[in-house]
């Protein structure tokens, strides 16, 4: 069963087959993240990273997986803070890896086991919480290149 396909605040970039899906509140730095993974793949720290969507996009789930869409009105834009909308490669789609909330109450140091999981539209998807202040790139690229 499909969820209810409504879009959310939020942004998403593919990095190699998998989805990275990036929540927080405005000004937060959604785009700034999505932006960083882009140049990180562009540099070969990671797999090749393209943007599904900024600043909306919608989620299904089906068949145990959560998929996230970009929504068309907004297909390859992406708001890069000092120079504007501007437009980049996008994807359709990507199966959710992994969820990366900025500005997280609950970010730690060494955070418990329950707080690196989140549930969305019934599915259990790994989670990064990331503090105020604190820079999201080096804790997302550690996910994805670390066991």
């Amino acid at each position: 069963m499909a969820s209810d396909p409504a879009s959310i605040h939020a942004s998403a970039v593919l990095v190699g087959d998998r989805g990275i899906l990036i929540r927080g509140p405005s000004g937060s730095g959604k785009s700034r993240l999505a932006f960083d993974l882009i140049l990180a793949g562009r540099a070969g720290q990671i797999p090749a990273a393209t943007l599904i969507g900024d600043d909306r996009v919608r989620l299904t789930a089906a068949n145990g997986r959560l998929v996230v869409h970009g929504v068309p009105e907004l297909a390859g834009m992406i708001e890069i803070r000092g120079l504007g909308i501007r437009t980049v490669s996008h994807a359709a789609e990507a199966a959710v890896a992994v969820v990366i909330d900025l500005d997280a109450a609950d970010a730690e140091r060494l955070p418990p086991p329950q707080a690196l999981k989140t549930r969305v539209s019934e599915l259990e998807i790994p989670r990064i919480p990331v503090g105020r202040g604190y820079p999201p790139l080096p804790l997302v690229l550690a996910f994805l290149t670390t066991v």
